[in-house]
């Protein structure tokens, strides 16, 4: 256990009250509540009923409110859900401590499961991407369709500017982390996650750059903020280094939902060159690239993505009536 680590029982008697998560107008927040899982789920109901169920998955380090842009644009078609995974956003740790990709898929299965929501149409960033497709390929009668905003899958090549992140997978990294940027403040910090994941950071607002600063003070007083986020982190770079039936290019093949997949051109975190590659592995696919997009492009560019989601909708539907 490193440092930055607590048994659960002492992490819940030290914990310390934090801020109430954001919610936007029009979001709702509930809890669903599983046998060793609890799930924070954030949703935008649709606004005409009868809508088809949507569910939205974020990356490492990021939360259901990562989708807060674009949900509201598909309202009039979808009813969205965006889901907190384990340990992130309002969802507390699981119980049995694994944050692996496999871990987190079995979550989101267990949740869509227990409310039988699907077939759903399946969003996913980045780890989330990972996620989304780990669960397309275990459970096809869950997805409807799917759309990957950068998903997290192998590249024999890593980006230099990915290293970091990669790196908090390390043993005792994330504890070695947190003594060197203990003087931060929650401002530097989310700027610095900003400059990462935004192509273009000066685009965003200052309203939006106060609600991330809030967000990450919110963030930093969970005690299980940096185990959540090495354990996760760990997980996706054992995800990559599997094998055989279960390497994460062999689950895309297996794939059976349509699939949109949306790349930036300044994506610092997962390359753009993969985007061909991705394209060639999902069998029944699109591509959407945004040359000036980060690795967070539903939420630089909402509305581009919403129309190409759209149109992979639509689309799936002229074919289930033909």
């Amino acid at each position: 256990m490193s440092s930055t680590e607590l048994p659960e029982s002492i992490a819940a008697a030290v914990a310390p009250k934090v801020s109430p998560v954001r919610v936007a107008e029009g979001e709702t927040l509930r809890t669903v509540a599983l046998p060793g899982l609890t799930l924070s789920v954030r949703a935008r109901p649709a606004t005409r009923p009868g809508a088809p169920p949507a569910l939205y998955v974020h990356g490492l380090g990021g939360s259901s409110r990562n989708w807060s842009g674009i949900m509201p644009l598909l309202a009039d078609l979808l009813d969205g859900e965006a889901v907190d995974l384990p340990g992130f956003g309002d969802s507390p740790p699981p119980d049995d401590g694994n944050y692996s990709v496999t871990g987190h898929a079995r979550a989101v299965i267990r949740m869509l499961d227990s409310g039988r929501r699907g077939p759903v149409h399946l969003f996913g960033n980045s780890m989330g991407g990972s996620v989304a497709t780990v669960v397309a390929a275990a459970r096809p009668d869950l997805v409807r369709t799917l759309t990957l905003v950068s998903p997290a899958l192998p590249e024999i090549r890593v980006q230099r500017s990915a290293v970091p992140t990669a790196l908090l997978a390390l043993p005792g990294a994330a504890a070695l982390f947190g003594r060197m940027t203990r003087e931060w403040s929650a401002e530097q910090r989310t700027r610095g996650v900003l400059a990462l994941c935004y192509g273009n950071p000066s685009s965003i607002t200052e309203q939006e750059l106060r609600d991330a600063v809030r967000e990450m003070e919110r963030r930093l007083q969970l005690p299980y903020f940096w185990d959540a986020m090495t354990r996760s982190a760990r997980g996706i770079v054992n995800a990559y280094t599997l094998g055989g039936q279960h390497a994460l290019w062999r689950q895309a093949e297996r794939v059976l939902a349509p699939t949109l997949l949306v790349y930036g051109g300044r994506d610092q975190l997962v390359s753009y060159r993969m985007a061909r590659k991705a394209s060639a592995a999902f069998r029944d696919s699109r591509l959407l690239t945004l040359p000036d997009a980060g690795h967070v492009a539903m939420m630089e560019y909402p509305r581009e993505v919403a129309q190409a989601a759209r149109e992979l909708i639509d689309n799936a539907d002229k074919t289930d009536r033909s």
